[in-house]
């Protein structure tokens, strides 16, 4: 099979669909990612594409029961895989996560690097949630356990899909009062670093400092503590791919 449409929803009298294609077909084409294009899309068609890539992804990760090991099948265009051994029907699934801007008392930001990135790109500190953990009990946790850092108000900011394979990015902001104490773990995050607004523009000024993709929820926040400012002193600053 060369291509398989999922449904994606009806607006306005407009029916979207994702056709995921098999490999030899995309090899026709020049294909770009979604992290590339994302910038360059309305808030409508970057909804669907974030829709279609989560779906597809599920889709092409999942095609056995996870209860029998029994073949699956694709059903309600889309939304549903039915196992043909057992019946049973399974759902995509969407992981938990956590990502938190993490600023001290006075207003400076932390920002991380994780071993596995390029020299100088750093981003807001991330983690999924585990069973049975609120989200707040995982922002402090993932935070204290990457930073050492201890926090002392959390405040919700937000939301953002983001299905790289299939995560919801649950935001927020917090504060320490506790800022010497920060330190890499040595483990996942091998880099860490305090920046106010003018460490921040000088940084990028001298090339020391690469920044989260413009499409993703830690860019904003980034962007929102920087202030108006930010769209001329951290245009053009973006991260690799």
């Amino acid at each position: 099979q060369s291509a398989t449409d999922y449904f994606l929803g009806l607006k306005d009298n407009q029916t979207f669909f994702v056709r995921h294609l098999s490999e030899d077909i995309q090899s026709e084409y020049e294909l770009k990612t979604l992290r590339e294009v994302g910038t360059f899309l309305s808030p409508r068609d970057i909804g669907l594409a974030v829709h279609a890539q989560g779906l597809a992804n599920w889709h092409q990760k999942h095609p056995m029961c996870s209860q029998c090991g029994g073949p699956t099948v694709v059903i309600s265009a889309g939304a549903v895989r039915k196992c043909l051994t057992d019946n049973s029907e399974h759902y995509p699934r969407t992981d938990g996560a956590i990502i938190v801007l993490v600023k001290d008392e006075t207003d400076r930001i932390l920002l991380g690097r994780q071993k596995v990135w390029p020299k100088n790109r750093f981003s807001t500190f991330a983690g999924f949630v585990e069973p049975g953990e609120s989200f707040e009990n995982c922002v402090i946790r993932e935070v204290e356990e990457e930073s050492g850092v201890k926090l002392t108000q959390i405040n919700y900011l937000g939301s953002q899909p983001w299905p790289f394979p299939a995560s919801l990015m649950i935001a927020f902001e917090a504060v320490t009062n506790t800022p010497e104490l920060a330190r890499p773990d040595g483990e996942e995050i091998e880099e860490i670093r305090w920046f106010s607004r003018s460490d921040m523009k000088q940084a990028i000024l001298n090339n020391s400092l690469i920044l989260p993709l413009e499409i993703s929820v830690a860019r904003q926040m980034i962007r929102a503590w920087y202030g108006d400012a930010a769209d001329t002193d951290l245009k053009g600053n973006e991260s690799w791919r």
